[in-house]
């Protein structure tokens, strides 16, 4: 119940189903994407963290093999001369011949050419014998053979090869250049208690690095080379390191029980992949940027996300489309219920899309709105004739007073032997009464409205010579405009038996006509006894009307005006007591063909 809520408040802040339905939709698969995604580049950053570290370990000990491989060739080198009778005789034997050392010669000579890698190459005893290379270059003389580590590393061997680190070779004069040196110590066969002798190799420093070369670990990654003491065997950065203006976890790559390890400094972190040399007892290292080691990661990462954004602009599209799909049937309904409500059935069906709850909802609203629209039209022709009912009920209260009054005064007038007077009369009332009786029509022109008004005070004047006088001014332009019948009249007859009948002297009373923007307004003007704001007040009120003395009075007139024109319209009274009232009558300016349209 409690998420229902939640729902409803969440979804109901939405000014529309369609954004509701197309923000649920979008949400759902931003997240399926975000989650995808995320899976996505931590599994692939993963596996590139661990192929590349698999890589990096693959080219590291295949560098270790490599050397491996040439240190054993240069090792069958060391073998094969050191255990050379001519070595014997050279090194050892004083009275030797010059045959033996020429061989030997020889054969450094045909080593020396066909290996540009070996800078050095000879056999030596302290203070005896020697042959190094071709044989012309002199030993130092400075050089105390039996303190250089190579020579005594050689002769602790007892035999067996030892490798140096890089180091700077002394051995011959006028030369230091950085090599390291294979061993192997040399034991005289005729006592075998004298090993003094030691053969040794200076291999180039190039050579080693041409190896570690051969396979690049990375762009910016390097390989280097410690021994079993932790020395540098090779460093791409050999002479800063001997400066001091680089340095390296020398100390970390000894401890390290473990192929790979990573140091972070700073804001860089590198990756050590290690190989140790059971052979050599040297450990090879590569060190790689842990970034440029996940540049795939990144170039994925960038593929990831580029593919996650357009799949998103996608989805949310598809989404929009879903909704709009979903909810399209619903906005129709919708809009049809606003024509409704407006009051246009001609155009507030709706068609039928679908076969679910909105379509059923369609049809039973179509249904609806069908059958409201026969009971509107059943109440309409209802209503009209109820008020053509009404409006000829008005009008046939005429004042049965005034007719008995202007026969009186007729009888009178013609007892009196005023002809002419009768006739004048006469002639009034027929006309009177032909418009009021005879013509059944619910409107006629502003101008047989004037007519009629004029007649009623033609008579009204000859009745009370004395005490009115009228006046009648009405601009052409509308006198056709259409007008309900009896309008006028009932208003002149308040205004001379409640305005000037009552007034001392002469009255006198103007019917006055003209346009005013969309409307005509009919002003009945009037200088009698005027009204005090209490009667003004209570004017139009039905219980006030006085059919005695005032026919179908004001209240009359003023329910059918705005029972044909609206309450926009009717009567507006204005009036001072002592000076006069002012009624205006105010109807829009329509002809004739307008009202049949209307």
């Amino acid at each position: 119940m409690k998420m229902n809520n939640i729902h409803t408040r969440v979804l109901g802040k939405f000014k529309s189903i369609q954004s509701a339905i197309f923000m649920a939709l979008s949400i759902l698969v931003l997240c399926a994407v975000i989650v995808v995604t995320a899976v996505s580049l931590q599994y692939t950053r993963s596996s590139i963290f661990e192929n590349s570290v698999m890589y990096t370990q693959t080219i590291i000990n295949q560098m270790n093999q490599n050397i491996d491989s040439y240190i054993n060739y240069m090792e069958n080198i060391a073998s094969l001369v050191s255990g050379g009778e001519d070595v014997q005789e050279v090194l050892f034997r004083e009275d030797s011949g010059s045959e033996s050392r020429n061989r030997l010669k020889d054969q450094f000579h045909t080593i020396l050419e066909g290996r540009e890698d070996i800078k050095n190459l000879g056999i030596l005893k302290v203070a005896g014998n020697a042959l190094i290379n071709d044989g012309t270059e002199e030993i130092n003389p400075n050089l105390d053979i039996s303190r250089q580590e190579w020579y005594e590393k050689a002769i602790e061997a007892d035999g067996k090869s030892v490798l140096t680190s890089s180091h700077v070779q002394h051995v011959v004069k006028g030369e230091r250049p950085w090599v390291i040196t294979l061993t192997e110590s040399i034991k005289n066969a005729d006592d075998p208690e004298d090993s003094s002798g030691v053969f040794f190799i200076d291999l180039n420093y190039s050579a080693i690095s041409e190896l570690c070369d051969q396979n690049s670990v990375s762009d910016t990654g390097y390989v280097f080379i410690v021994d079993q003491d932790g020395n540098i065997v090779y460093h791409p950065q050999q002479q800063q390191l001997y400066n001091e203006l680089q340095t390296e976890n020398i100390s970390l790559v000894m401890e390290s029980t473990e192929d790979t390890f990573q140091v972070k400094n700073g804001s860089e972190e590198r990756m050590y992949t290690l190989s140790r040399s059971e052979k050599t007892g040297w450990t090879v290292v590569g060190c790689i940027n842990v970034e440029e080691l996940l540049r795939t990661s990144n170039q994925a990462r960038s593929i990831y996300l580029v593919t996650a954004i357009v799949l998103i602009i996608v989805a949310l599209l598809i989404s929009s489309l879903i909704a709009r799909n979903i909810t399209l049937p619903i906005q129709r309904l919708r809009d049809s219920m606003a024509k409704v409500q407006k009051g246009d059935f001609e155009t507030a069906d709706v068609e039928v899309l679908t076969e679910n709850e909105i379509g059923s909802l369609t049809r039973s609203f179509n249904v609806m709105t069908h059958r409201i629209r026969e009971l509107m039209e059943q109440n309409i022709h209802e209503q009209e004739e109820k008020r053509k009912s009404e409006l000829k009920a008005l009008q046939s209260q005429i004042n049965p007073h005034f007719l008995y009054n202007t026969l009186d005064a007729i009888i009178w007038m013609a007892e009196g032997k005023k002809n002419e007077e009768v006739v004048l009369m006469t002639a009034a009332l027929a006309r009177l009464l032909r418009q009021s009786i005879s013509n059944e029509d619910e409107l006629v022109s502003i101008g047989q409205e004037i007519e009629y008004a004029r007649s009623y005070l033609t008579i009204q004047k000859m009745r009370y010579k004395d005490k009115l006088e009228f006046q009648i001014e009405a601009e052409p332009s509308i006198l056709a405009v259409q007008i309900i019948k009896l309008a006028l009249q009932p208003i002149i007859e308040n205004a001379i038996y409640h305005g000037l009948k009552y007034k001392e002297s002469k009255g006198l009373l103007i019917v006055r006509g003209y346009e005013k923007e969309e409307d005509v307004i009919l002003e009945i003007i009037d200088n009698g006894v005027g009204m005090d704001q209490e009667k003004l007040e209570h004017i139009f009120d039905r219980h006030k009307v006085n059919y005695h003395s005032n026919g179908v009075g004001v209240y009359n007139v003023q329910q059918r005006l705005r029972l044909y024109y609206g309450s926009g319209y009717g009567i507006s009274y204005e009036s001072r007591e002592g000076e006069g009232t002012t009624a205006t009558i105010r109807i829009p300016k329509r002809r004739e063909a307008d009202h049949e349209e209307a």
